[in-house]
């Protein structure tokens, strides 16, 4: 089975992201490390989305949505 280059950079973003929020308390770069993970597809990109299993849709949308929560996060811990 072939690997493609992508899977490895959208690992590398969420381990970035995990690391800037977890050790760095950084949340903003977190959101934006884990927001540019998102356009790395780690799954099949020449399926169409309404092709996708609903496991490969789900694990992207928690994705998005973590990412959205991380970033109100930090804008609502900037707001002080």
């Amino acid at each position: 089975m072939k690997t493609p280059f992508n899977k490895f950079i959208y690992i590398g973003f969420l381990l970035l992201g995990a690391y800037q929020s977890l050790f760095a308390n950084d949340y903003m770069q977190a959101a934006s490390s884990l927001g540019i993970g998102l356009a790395f597809d780690p799954f099949n990109t020449d399926q169409k989305w309404n092709d996708r299993p609903k496991w490969q849709k789900a694990v992207l949308i928690i994705h998005l949505a973590l990412t959205a929560a991380l970033f109100g996060f930090a804008i609502g811990l900037a707001d002080k």
